[in-house]
């Protein structure tokens, strides 16, 4: 008997791996994170299959529901929005099946950041602008910031962010990071990216929050912040450049 821990996409239904999919076909036992898990991917369950809802449950009662799962020999699919190394509770789930002796597999799945970029058909690195992006979100009642990764501190660096969990303070946020940026840097913020009710709100940093006032968007809701966002004044990539040796070209190694 074996956990599978499936990162189960952004929201689209079809934006989960192969692998992901054929797991939960195969699990007579599914564990979904139903407030962010579109319900269609339990249609992939087999007939039959126990499904949990484990919104409303302890991690004390999902460990409970895998315990009594591998005590009657049966595996188990267990689905997290967007991608499991990051902000998932993969790891105290783990933690607890380690001790208790239970095998485990994880399995990828398309992260938000991922679906708002496609959402915006914006490359978050661009040549000579940023090449780099930073995952990060803002202090919340489940889990602080460790004072090392404020955002005034990646700021500094004028990375790409994105900022997940943070909407409800965006002014914080513009606040912390016009200083930095300028008050001119591009925001957009996509929200439920790639569900069918997505939106996408952008602006810079000095008219975002003004523009915000008359949505109505909750905590699904990514913010991104940095040049590459509306750039269209760069250098093109060396990699492709007609004169630039490649040994896929024959011109050297």
């Amino acid at each position: 008997m074996t956990v599978h821990f499936i990162g189960a996409g952004p929201g689209a239904p079809d934006l989960i791996t192969l692998r992901g999919r054929d797991l939960i076909a195969r699990c007579p036992v599914c564990l979904y994170a139903g407030s962010l898990v579109p319900k269609a991917l339990l249609d992939h369950c087999p007939p039959g299959a126990r499904i949990v809802d484990t919104a409303p449950l302890s991690l004390d009662e999902i460990i409970a529901e895998m315990v009594r799962a591998t005590k009657a020999g049966e595996d188990v699919a267990r689905l997290h929005s967007g991608d499991l190394s990051i902000w998932s509770a993969l790891g105290e789930q783990v933690r607890r099946l380690e001790a208790l002796q239970i095998p485990y597999t994880v399995t990828p799945g398309v992260p938000a950041f991922s679906a708002a970029a496609a959402a915006l058909g914006r490359e978050l690195t661009l040549p000579g602008l940023a090449q780099s992006v930073v995952l990060t979100r803002t202090s919340g009642r489940a889990s602080a910031m460790p004072e090392s990764e404020k955002l005034s501190l990646f700021a500094q660096s004028r990375a790409t962010l994105a900022i997940h969990l943070s909407i409800h303070v965006l002014d914080k946020v513009v606040e912390e990071l016009k200083p930095h940026y300028g008050a001119d840097c591009p925001v957009a913020i996509v929200y439920r990216a790639s569900w069918p009710d997505q939106r996408i709100i952008t602006g810079t940093l000095a008219t975002i929050a003004a523009a915000m006032q008359a949505e109505t968007v909750e905590r699904t809701a990514l913010i991104l912040v940095g040049p590459a966002l509306a750039a269209s004044d760069f250098r093109e990539s060396a990699l492709y450049g007609a004169d630039y040796p490649r040994r896929f070209r024959g011109r050297g190694e």
